[in-house]
């Protein structure tokens, strides 16, 4: 509500259809590009699904405001560990993957929208580099996450939603300060329903090594599908920007 009343953006969101329930539980796979993003999904998705919920760092409860209300609301906060500290401290290897497990029984009471961002860090140039990413607009996408909520919540959940979010007319990724002085003017959202991987209930992500290599190489795909869809979104708005009919929200 306080997007809509106090920014005048042109929203172009693709690809809603009556598929999308309130009373049914999803799976949200989504590029991260700005911390304005998930103030989007919120306000693109109100209504027409469950009550959106997804992992943050453990550091982000200190942030005002938001992070007593992350709290509040169960959002599952997760420690992240580096590749250094934990090859010095191999015990605390899969403890965000058991906070994963441990939120997933939580959402199986009801029904939810389990949001996952498999770059697990905002995009920008530097972080693109320094990976190497083989993909234009994405940063590297890490499986374990998605992996783990379909083997936990794989009978409960009725599709995987795909994600894009595009800002066309940023050059490099907004801040959420651009949102709030109203420096974002036109945000795209394509929405892509995907159905369920075969045989996925129940695996262990952590001691299974097909289902990790399964589950990374899944991903790879849907990441180099995402990025050409991005590319293409772009080219098309520099095209004509009123080629698509926008969606009020």
């Amino acid at each position: 509500l306080i997007v809509q009343l106090t920014q005048k953006i042109h929203w172009d969101v693709r690809g809603f259809t009556d598929q999308l329930s309130p009373d049914q539980s999803y799976l949200m796979v989504v590029n991260h590009r700005s911390w304005a993003d998930i103030f989007i999904l919120q306000h693109v998705f109100n209504c027409r699904i469950p009550f959106l919920k997804f992992f943050l760092k453990k550091e982000l409860i200190w942030v005002p405001i938001l992070g007593l209300a992350w709290w509040a609301l169960d959002f599952p906060f997760m420690k992240r560990y580096s590749r250094s500290f934990l090859e010095k401290h191999p015990e605390l290897r899969g403890k965000d993957l058991e906070t994963t497990r441990k939120a997933c029984e939580k959402f199986k009471t009801s029904p939810v929208t389990v949001i996952n961002f498999p770059e697990g860090t905002r995009f920008n140039s530097a972080k693109h580099q320094a990976q190497n990413s083989p993909y234009r607009n994405l940063l590297l996408p890490r499986a374990g996450g998605t992996a783990f909520v379909l083997s936990c919540m794989g009978e409960f959940l009725s599709n995987i939603l795909d994600v894009t979010i595009v800002y066309p007319k940023k050059a490099m990724p907004p801040t959420f300060w651009d949102m709030l002085s109203g420096k974002i003017s036109d945000i795209i959202v394509q929405v892509n329903y995907l159905p369920l991987p075969d045989n996925v209930s129940g695996k262990n992500y952590v001691e299974d090594g097909d289902y990790r290599n399964q589950s990374q190489d899944w991903l790879n795909q849907l990441w180099s599908r995402k990025d050409q869809q991005m590319d293409a979104i772009m080219a098309e708005f520099k095209e004509d920007r009123q080629q698509h009919t926008r969606i009020k929200i």
